[in-house]
């Protein structure tokens, strides 16, 4: 051997190795984690990372080491923006427990300011009164970025709201859409959405939010797509998929007819998330004209039928929330703010009146889309109403006039409009025999803005 060979050989595996190190270096958590759905016997936990290799959680019941289990995943799919949103189904747990957990990334275990835990339903069916529990709600979460911003004034107000609702103690959040805004430079390609999707929910004060409830959501149009985009925008299987990559829901649509729409169930309550994109006809239709005209498509609209009819033959389920994207109760139509499902009257009526046929008690509509809160109330009888309840919005800018809503819509409950960044927690409460749901809203500071009761037997 030379001795330029044998200087030659050292610096190459010295090399080789420092290469290796650095191929091989842990990935990192971009995102969550976030609790998805919980039943009895499971739970869904999500997250992202980037560059990771291996993605483990650690679980088992809190304070009894012997039930500890892991689960991991190898090699994470990479999105077209570069990151691996991931989902373990943690399956076949003890109902009714509290569980801890830990996540590992390429073998090392992250740190997070606030302890991970979950909790499985507990079996109270037939045995007990139902649990009181409550749950937030709200829609329309802005979150700036300058580069892809329209210039001007910041439309994003700020995210302090999350850090106040993950203080709040509710069991869960639903997400009633808007939850994200895709720009012009996202909803026009692939990765764009994708990259929409990944900034987005890595938002720090998101953050504990995602770790200390279980989160449920469906969409609206900006994260479906453009501004009011309806069905026939080109990348709807794409934002489909990012939809469910980052959501924690327990299904979307059915086998053979694609969609974000679900349901699950909570305590005494049923919840019925909707999908009011992936089959809605154009707003400007002539719905005189057309007859047909519909937010949610056929399909769609006998699924919700169906389920309701199904759940009014559970006698453990108390109430029905009907969660979709745009307004169904309000009658105003504001030409350049709203999608109101005025503007679908056939299809609301056709809704309302199959209610009252079948005497289907406990309906709640949650929506939101229109930039401030109200609660809304339509009689149906002298003894029954159907009750809406519009949040908005989380974080986006608020419609300053909504106080003159109060005037001009019969529908609103006095003394509920909120025109500023806002949420709601809902509790349902009660015994068995007078259950009752309880809405309160906060603005993003944390000052409370109104509270109204609504008995069981109002809906019934």
């Amino acid at each position: 051997m030379s001795p330029r060979s044998s200087l030659i050989r050292p610096a190459l595996a010295t090399l080789l190795a420092l290469t290796s190190i650095v191929a091989h270096a842990a990935g990192t958590l971009v995102s969550g984690p976030m609790l998805g759905y919980r039943s009895h016997r499971e739970v869904l936990i999500g997250l992202e990372t980037r560059d990771a290799r291996e993605v483990l959680i650690e679980y088992g019941i809190a304070g009894r080491p012997e039930t500890a289990k892991t689960i991991a995943i190898t090699a994470p799919w990479v999105s077209p923006a570069g990151g691996q949103p991931v989902k373990f189904v943690l399956p076949l747990l003890e109902m009714g427990a509290t569980y801890t957990y830990s996540v590992r990334i390429d073998g090392k275990t992250q740190e997070f300011p606030y302890p991970l835990t979950f909790k499985t339903t507990d079996q109270w069916e037939w045995r007990k009164d139902p649990p009181a529990f409550s749950f937030l709600f709200g829609s329309c979460a802005y979150l700036n970025e300058p580069a892809y911003d329209r210039p001007g004034k910041p439309y994003g107000q700020g995210t302090e709201i999350f850090r106040n609702m993950a203080a709040s103690g509710a069991d869960f959040t639903v997400w009633g859409g808007d939850n994200l805004y895709l720009r012009e430079a996202d909803s026009s390609s692939v990765s764009g959405i994708w990259y929409r999707y990944s900034h987005d929910f890595a938002t720090p004060d998101l953050q504990k939010l995602f770790a200390v409830m279980p989160h449920y959501r469906t969409w609206d149009d900006h994260d479906y797509g453009p501004d009011n985009a309806n069905q026939s925008y080109e990348f709807k299987d794409v934002t489909l998929a990012a939809f469910k990559a980052y959501s924690g829901n327990p299904s979307y649509g059915e086998p053979d007819h694609p969609g974000v729409y679900g349901k699950f169930i909570w305590g005494d309550a049923a919840f019925f998330l909707m999908d009011d994109r992936y089959y809605r006809d154009e707003d400007i239709l002539d719905q005189d004209a057309n007859p047909q005209k519909s937010v949610w498509g056929a399909r769609q609209f006998n699924w919700l039928k169906q389920s309701l009819l199904y759940s009014r033959t559970q006698k453990n389920q108390s109430f029905r929330f009907i969660v979709t994207g745009g307004q169904v109760v309000q009658t105003m139509i504001k030409t350049a703010r709203s999608e109101t499902h005025e503007l679908y009257r056939r299809e609301r009526e056709e809704l309302i009146k199959f209610i009252q046929d079948n005497q289907i008690g406990g309906v709640i509509f949650l929506t939101g889309d229109v930039h401030h809160t109200a609660l809304y109330r339509r009689p149906l009888t002298p003894t029954q109403s159907i009750y809406e309840l519009t949040s908005s919005p989380f974080s986006s800018g608020s419609w300053a006039a909504a106080e003159s809503e109060k005037a001009s819509d019969p529908c609103v409950v006095a003394g509920t409009i909120v025109g500023t960044q806002n949420y709601c927690q809902i509790a349902v409460t009660g015994p068995a025999d007078a259950r009752a749901v309880v809405i309160k809203c906060y603005d993003k500071t944390n000052a409370f803005q109104w509270e109204q009761t609504i008995p069981s037997a109002a809906l019934r």
